[in-house]
């Protein structure tokens, strides 16, 4: 399934935290294809300030129902960063595969990524079940 590219939109606040975590990896000499990947986000968002992003877009610590298009299998994750990803609770980190396809997505739009084992995955996201911005939070 080929997905086309849609813009994103990030609020002013996740490409300075972004960046801020890319640059330790990129320090680290760690995971240069994350680093690569996430400065490619970066560059090809829209960004806005926080109190102006629509709710329908995933943003850092929403939570998104997720559905396969196959199977209408739905998932419900929460966008976090790194400190904050568990996994098995659907906490996923905005640098992990999922989040960082989820990351500036609207409701209704499908996105793709490789799993680490290099398994495509496609999900649609179906519901914005909560956004801070939407909620008077512009600082999360």
């Amino acid at each position: 399934m080929n997905i086309p590219a849609t813009e994103r939109t990030l609020t002013e606040l996740d490409p300075v935290r972004l960046k801020g975590l890319v640059l330790r990896h990129r320090h680290n000499g760690t995971a240069p294809a994350l680093v690569e990947d996430v400065d490619s986000l970066l560059d090809e968002a829209h960004v806005v300030p926080s109190t102006q992003v629509a709710p329908d877009v995933v943003t850092m610590y929403s939570k998104v129902v997720v559905a396969d298009p196959e199977t209408g299998q739905r998932s419900t994750l929460t966008l976090c960063y790194p400190p904050d990803a568990k996994p098995e609770q659907g906490l996923v980190s905005a640098l992990s595969p999922v989040g960082r396809c989820l990351l500036g997505r609207r409701t209704g739009e499908l996105t793709q990524w490789s799993t680490p084992a290099g398994e495509l995955k496609t999900a649609r996201i179906v519901a914005i079940l909560f956004q801070p911005e939407a909620n008077g939070d512009f600082t999360t």
